[in-house]
């Protein structure tokens, strides 16, 4: 119950978060508003408000609920995969939009939006980038231990790499549909034992 005694409702709740990542795509978080928001997801500002006090608060939940929906999908069961088609299904999973096909835009808006809110930054970071790139660094040092990786690797730099030519070739107007392949086609001589 919130201090009004009355429960909330999670139909609602969940309405104003689909509406707020919507707007984030759209309008970008400096120019989506929360009359937009609630208008969006057909509530009232105060149904709004009583819910969240501000907008960056609104947004750290809205991206939170998408975070939350990918975090299963991050794990790996590499133990029945060819090293070389675990490290592709690695590369795979770090794209931005493999959970989401609006995540590309939307990091695009964070990254515009780093001198004014920082913050937004920061949760893009924790919750999307680190997790991806952990995963692939995890799968490099499980493919170490199978030996089917060479031990003098650079994991962090490697995933680094991985993870860029997803946004190269988004500013370049290409399909990321090949990059697992084309990247490991390129990587995998190079690292394997």
């Amino acid at each position: 119950m919130t201090a009004g005694g009355r429960p909330r409702n999670p139909a609602l709740d969940e309405a104003i978060i689909l509406a707020t990542r919507a707007r984030l795509v759209r309008d970008g978080y400096s120019r989506m508003t929360l009359g937009d928001i609630a208008a969006d997801a057909g509530v009232s500002r105060p149904t709004l408000y009583r819910r969240w006090d501000t907008k960056l608060e609104l947004v750290a939940d809205a991206l939170d609920y998408g975070f939350r929906k990918q975090r299963d999908q991050y794990d790996i069961d590499i133990a029945s995969l060819d090293p070389r088609e675990a490290f592709t299904e690695a590369v795979r999973r770090l794209d931005p939009a493999y959970f989401n096909p609006d995540a590309m835009v939307l990091m695009g808006n964070f990254a515009g939006e780093v001198i004014h809110t920082p913050e937004l930054l920061e949760m893009l970071r924790q919750h999307a980038v680190e997790p991806r790139v952990t995963l692939l660094e995890d799968v490099l040092a499980q493919l170490q231990q199978r030996g089917a990786v060479s031990e003098g690797i650079d994991a962090h730099t490697i995933a680094t790499m991985c993870f860029g030519s997803y946004f190269g070739a988004f500013y370049r107007g290409e399909s990321r549909e090949d990059i697992p392949d084309s990247v490991v086609a390129v990587l995998w001589p190079v690292i394997a034992a």
